[in-house]
């Protein structure tokens, strides 16, 4: 029997979090794909209607997360802006009111490391149970009380693991399944780890061979595979994309081909025992994977294997929408293209730019429409569909940072989130 875990996954956010809401790291169900209907389908000449902006984040690249009428995110604070690397500062995790954007509270969570694109913290909060989980750029997975900010315990990758930090800091954002906290120190003795959601107490580290150095640019999801339970992530370098046993840690299976040497980002995409994975960098590339089960053991079967040059997925993500996978394609770029899922064949890919931003494009998928947001600022609205490219819609974001726009676009509850460094923009997409 194969499945994937979507209904567990729901039940896990059910306690803390409203239908419509995006509680962690890609939504609902990790995925990337909203559930929500009756959204607009075009966007006005100047861009849907914004209801409010604010400042006062701190810098980072943290994409929010929306659960029970708050917004989390990551913030640096202080530091010498003049500096383009080692600039100091202090890592904040903040709560703000979804109503209006007004803080509720931040917390500080310690000090930013001397890496490249230090502004501040990637990881997305996970909200869980009253509780928020997350991961600073130094490699510290905390859990604070959602409503409060209050420390509940913390654990970090480098001195409890044996992890590193790589050259732009951890940008994990962990998974909660139920009552334990998956995350990925990306180190010989634990790649990934398993722990104890109330307490932080390990309950197994999955010990991966060469497992790549400097991970914990990617995040993990959890499949169930003719019958088992699984968590799958990117790991490090050449590290692979591995499967691990969701009960004891043990390797299950892993695939390396699409790996590079600088960073792993994508989270991947499953349906069945399908799993398409892609990289970016000169060595990076894309694939389709079948994950065959054959007695007591797991293979993961290559279906379909696309060179860099043909089509790679940098940091932007993936969604899949039917049977058809959507992506920005292209390192530094977000050519939108769409992939056969089962084949893993190209089905169209835009080049000419019509419409559409510059840089690298972050994709969330929506009431049947695509939305992508580009390095430069621009947020364009997509028709999902197989027959070809189509926009929709698109605007510019009002008083640009300057620096790239990577933050992930957020649907929760009518409304998008779009977050550029210290400024969080809100606005009305429901068409009711």
């Amino acid at each position: 029997m194969i499945r994937l875990a979507f209904p567990l996954a729901l039940s896990l956010f059910a306690a803390t979090a409203r239908a419509d809401d995006w509680p962690q790291w890609r939504g609902p169900h990790r995925d990337g794909v909203s559930a929500e209907k009756n959204l607009l389908q075009k966007w006005p000449e100047a861009g849907p209607t914004k209801l409010w902006t604010v400042s006062g984040l701190g810098g980072g690249y943290s994409t929010p997360s929306v659960a029970e009428g708050l917004i989390y995110g990551m913030g640096k604070k202080g530091g010498d802006p003049t500096k383009k690397r080692g600039t100091g500062g202090i890592d904040h995790v903040w709560a703000r009111n979804e109503k209006d954007g007004s803080l509720a509270w931040s917390t500080p969570i310690g000090d930013i490391p001397n890496v490249g694109y230090d502004e501040g913290g990637r990881s997305t909060p996970t909200i869980a149970k009253g509780k928020l989980y997350a991961v600073s750029m130094g490699g510290d997975l905390l859990c604070l009380d959602a409503k409060t900010g209050k420390e509940i315990w913390r654990k970090n990758y480098v001195k409890d693991f044996g992890g590193s930090i790589q050259a732009w800091g951890y940008s994990e954002s962990v998974l909660v399944d139920g009552d334990v906290v998956i995350g990925t120190p990306c180190s010989a003795k634990a790649a990934i780890v398993k722990f104890n959601a109330e307490t932080g107490d390990v309950i197994w580290q999955a010990q991966v061979p060469n497992p790549g150095g400097a991970g914990g640019y990617s995040s993990p999801i959890k499949a169930t595979i003719d019958g088992v339970d699984m968590y799958i992530n990117l790991l490090g370098k050449s590290g692979g994309v591995v499967g691990v046993d969701a009960k004891s840690g043990k390797l299950l299976w892993r695939y390396t081909r699409v790996m590079n040497g600088t960073a792993n980002i994508p989270t991947v995409v499953v349906r069945g025992n399908l799993v398409f994975c892609s990289t970016g960098y000169a060595d990076g590339g894309s694939a389709l994977l079948e994950i065959v089960k054959s007695g007591d053991k797991f293979e993961a079967k290559e279906l379909k294997y696309h060179a860099a040059k043909e089509l790679q997925n940098h940091h932007g993500g993936m969604v899949l929408v039917g049977d058809h996978l959507y992506l920005g394609r292209g390192h530094n770029n977000g050519l939108p293209t769409c992939v056969e899922f089962k084949t893993g064949s190209i089905v169209w890919a835009e080049d000419s730019g019509a419409g559409r931003g510059n840089g690298s494009g972050c994709v969330t998928a929506a009431d049947g429409m695509i939305y992508f947001r580009y390095q430069n600022g621009v947020v364009a609205l997509v028709k999902a569909t197989s027959s070809g490219f189509e926009l929709n819609g698109r605007f510019a974001i009002p008083e640009p940072s300057g620096k790239p726009s990577w933050p992930h676009p957020v649907i929760a509850n009518g409304k998008l989130y779009i977050r550029d460094q210290d400024k969080l923009h809100c606005y009305n997409v429901s068409a009711k």
